[in-house]
């Protein structure tokens, strides 16, 4: 069976499901960058009581989990399933916060919650970022008017004020003390947070972590961590130089990166 076959059987099959109003196609799939062996990451847009228990009963082998196993936020849910000896995941998104986000993004305004995977959070304007990037197979979904200026703004500054306040802590906390464990982390989570600044203030969609840090041009970040040491002066120096790499990166904008 070919792929585009396969694809339409399944988006029919949770098309089917009570209370879903719509499928998307997501991930590398969506954006024409997958490999051979890469997952079909699917979302199933529903409005009321979507219940994974009839998702279970389609008997496609895998775990379904139930609504909000996922930590409760925006990301609610959701499955890992096999069929047809394919890998897929079926994301569980409400329509209503999803309609909220959408609103909340075009006023530059977001939160950041903790989600299993995700180094920095997960902004929940990501709920926007799917609509403007993923593929619709099934039914119709809002789609945002380009990047939100006033989210470019808010994201940026609050995304680059967490990172400056990561290091300056790491600077404080950690480097005195030869914690290389606690200074390796701490500037890999504000490379993390510099890139969704960068991003941000690009007007460049991002819904994953996957190369983040290099589509924003923080690639050089890899050989400061790369060199720490115990000796707390030389930890000094790595976090001082992190904060220079992302300073330039953030006045630069960081050319856009071809790589998906």
């Amino acid at each position: 069976m070919t792929d585009e076959a396969f694809l339409g059987r399944v988006a029919d099959r949770l098309a089917a499901l009570p209370a879903v109003q719509a499928v998307a196609l997501g991930g590398s799939r969506a954006r024409g960058v997958e490999r051979p062996d890469s997952d079909w990451d699917l979302a199933v847009y529903y409005r009321g009581g979507f219940d994974p228990a009839d998702l279970r009963a389609v008997g496609w082998p895998g775990e379904v989990s139930e609504i909000g196993a996922w930590g409760g936020g925006v990301f609610n849910g959701g499955a890992w399933l096999t069929i047809e000896g394919r890998r897929v995941d079926v994301h569980y998104r409400e329509l209503d916060v999803v309609e909220h986000e959408l609103a909340e993004a075009e006023q530059g305004r977001f939160r950041i919650e903790p989600l299993m995977f995700h180094l920095a959070g997960i902004p929940t304007y990501l709920l926007v970022a799917e609509l403007a990037v993923n593929r619709v197979l099934r039914g119709q979904l809002p789609r945002p008017a380009g990047y939100p200026t006033a989210l470019r703004r808010t994201a940026a500054e609050r995304w680059y004020g967490q990172a400056t306040a990561t290091l300056a802590y790491a600077a404080a906390g950690h480097a005195p003390y030869g914690a290389v464990a606690q200074v390796a982390g701490a500037v890999a989570l504000a490379a993390t947070q510099t890139a969704h600044a960068v991003l941000a203030a690009r007007g460049e969609w991002v819904t994953n972590e996957k190369h983040l840090v290099a589509n924003a041009g923080l690639s050089e970040v890899d050989a400061v961590v790369g060199e720490l040491t115990p000796d707390p002066k030389a930890l000094a120096r790595a976090v001082a130089e992190a904060g220079r790499v992302f300073e330039r990166a953030v006045g630069a904008g960081a050319a856009p990166s071809r790589r998906g």
